[in-house]
This record gives structure tokens, sequence and C-alpha cells, in this order.
């Protein structure tokens, strides 16, 4: 008797004991199948930024075809960025944007950044940004990424838009004048512009109306001491090309100096490229 008592006591410990042990290791979650973060989140007409994408196959077959999307909640993305670039086969889709990464295995994931640049009249206000992991067979929930803001640039600010044509006077040796315009966009007035231009380095400098030659380069200072928002002036300069052209003459201009600040980078610079055969000159 006092055996089969000793024996229950025995298999009750051993019972309780086992249910008192925790499993030695706990299933890790599987990551998010696509998250999202901005190098900035406060934007203006003209902000460059970058967005970094990562994705993961979190089922058990292949992802065929397989894509990142980046979305604005509730709107059109592309109404406030257009894409300039990343760092796979990257492209702008029905009003989005999207990276293709072609099939992508079971626990697989890829990684993508893109550089975004926010329009000229984008649709202002708060948004989110937002990502999907998608394919031709399977496509994730779309999730939320961070907030966003696009504000107005400062009434202070003035846009300073710089655009470039070229001209030819024919003759044994032609002349090619180009012609800069310069415009303020506003909202502000401008002060103190200086925009740097120069000639090709295969034409001959000849001359100027409005800038100022370096010494005796190619490059000019064209200066406007002021301009109203919505106001625009001209500025030229002209060189000369040897007998018998052949090749490109590629004239520049460029913003270098204005107040107040310009909040658009993106139209400080214009080129004008005029070519020619054996001297045939055209623009």
């Amino acid at each position: 008797m006092r055996a089969a008592n000793l024996l229950r006591a025995a298999l009750v410990t051993i019972v309780a004991g086992a249910t008192l042990i925790a499993p030695a290791t706990a299933m890790a979650e599987d990551p998010p199948t696509s998250t999202v973060t901005a190098s900035q989140t406060q934007l203006q007409p003209g902000t460059v930024f970058t967005v970094h994408q990562t994705l993961f196959n979190k089922e058990t077959f292949t992802l065929v075809g397989a894509k990142g999307a980046l979305y604005s909640k509730d709107s059109i993305l592309l109404d406030r960025v257009t894409l300039l670039s990343c760092t796979g086969n990257c492209y702008e889709y029905d009003g989005h944007v999207r990276s293709s990464f072609g099939d992508l295995e079971p626990g697989g994931s890829r990684e993508v950044t893109y550089t975004l640049k926010v329009i000229d009249n984008p649709v202002f206000g708060a948004w989110i940004l937002r990502t999907q992991l998608v394919g031709e067979n399977y496509s994730f929930d779309i999730t939320s990424g961070p907030d966003m803001v696009i504000g107005n640039p400062p009434a202070s600010a003035a846009d300073i838009a710089v655009s470039l044509t070229g001209s030819v006077q024919g003759g044994a040796r032609s002349k090619i004048t180009y012609t800069a315009t310069i415009k303020n966009n506003g909202p502000g007035a401008a002060s103190g512009i200086n925009v740097a231009a120069a000639l090709p380095s295969n034409l001959t400098y000849v001359g100027t109306n409005g800038c100022t030659r370096v010494g005796t380069t190619r490059n000019l200072n064209c200066a406007v001491a002021s301009l109203a928002s919505g106001a625009s002036v001209t500025r030229t300069f002209t060189g000369e090309t040897g007998m018998l052209a052949t090749g490109s003459f590629v004239g520049t201009a460029q913003r270098t100096a204005s107040s107040p600040a310009d909040p658009v980078a993106s139209n400080d610079k214009a080129t004008r490229s005029c070519s020619g055969l054996l001297g045939m000159v055209r623009c």
C-alpha cells in the first residue's frame, strides 16, 4: 500500500513538472511583407529625397513577377512627386511608382532605394506614403509608411528659372548667338541675380548684350539687379565658328546667385546645343 502511494506521488510530480517546463525556443515572427522609410518628410516643390523599401515573401510559394509599389494614401502619388531613379528596375505606373524584381522565392527579401522629386506644382498638404509587395499570382496587403507633408515655399522665396535658345548667322564663319531668358516665378520679388554663362570651347568669343565677360575667357556673368514676381529679362552672348565648322556647339547658363532663397533648383540651369557640318550650322 505504501509503495502504491509513493508511485502515485511520483507520477503527480512528473506531470506537474512537465506543465511548468517552457519551450526552449519560441517561433520567430516573420518580418512585415513591406516596409518603407523616407530620408525626409517635410517637403517643398523641387525637394529631392529618397525612399527605402524592404520587401519579404512570407508565403510558402514563389511570388511570380514580384514588384514593390509606392502609393499615396487616398490620392495619386504622381500628383505630388516624380521618379528620378532607383537602385533597381523602377518605373512610373498608373499614378504610382513600382520596382520589378522578377520571381521572389518563399522567405526571400529584396530592398530598393528610390530617388523622388516633388513636382513644381504638387498637391500640397499632408499625406501618407504607402507600400505593397505585389506579384502576378498573389499580392500582399498595402501597409502605411511615414506621414509626409508638402508645404508652400515661404512667401519671401523667389524661384529664378533660366532657359536658353540659340540662333545662327551664316557665313564663311557662322556666328551663334545664345539668348538666356531669366524669369522670376515668384512668389516674392528677387534681387542680386547672377547667371553664369559659357560659350562652348570650340567657338571664338564675339560679344555680349547685358553680360560681362570674365577676362579673356569664354565665360560671362549676366547680372540682373532686380525682378518682380512674374517678370523676365533676356541676355545674349555670341561666338564664332571656324571654317567648315563640324560638330556640336553647346552653350550653358546657370543661376549662381539671387535673393531671397530660390526654392526650386531644377530650373536653375539650361543648355542649348547647335550642330555644324562642313560649315552648315543649325540650332
